[in-house]
């Protein structure tokens, strides 16, 4: 069976790889790629074992941002060891909680938030 690997689309890919490196401890995996124009057409980001694939907003590729004035389509799924540290460190930087951190079992310990960029996160620590 195949992996399935989340590409998300943001309004400014440099800014969300300084944030998504410095708040929430990812690291780039695959280095950006930035195209003629100088955005970035694809970068790769690791955190906790999970992965994701980014660019910038491309019309010609038919990719774009989540829409702000919306609820976010998807949620990003993320185990972490300390869902409490993680989400000291996204209020840190100006992020509100949607949620959490809570207990709720059985799925664990768990938070949830919208990223800068328009996504919105659920952390999950096992109890």
């Amino acid at each position: 069976m195949g992996e399935l690997t989340p590409y998300i689309c943001v309004s400014d890919a440099r800014a969300a790889i300084d944030w998504y490196v410095e708040v929430l401890g990812a690291e780039v995996v695959v280095d950006p790629i930035v195209m003629d124009d100088g955005r970035i057409g694809h970068v790769e980001l690791s955190l906790g074992g999970g992965r994701w694939m980014m660019s910038d907003e491309f019309e010609s590729a038919g990719v774009a941002a989540p829409d702000p004035s919306r609820f976010p389509a998807v949620t990003l799924h993320l185990e972490v060891d300390g869902v409490d540290t993680l989400c000291d460190r996204v209020i840190g930087a100006g992020v509100a909680l949607d949620r959490g951190p809570e207990d709720n079992p059985p799925v664990g310990r768990l938070a949830v938030f919208r990223d800068p960029f328009g996504h919105r996160w659920f952390l999950n620590q096992r109890l």
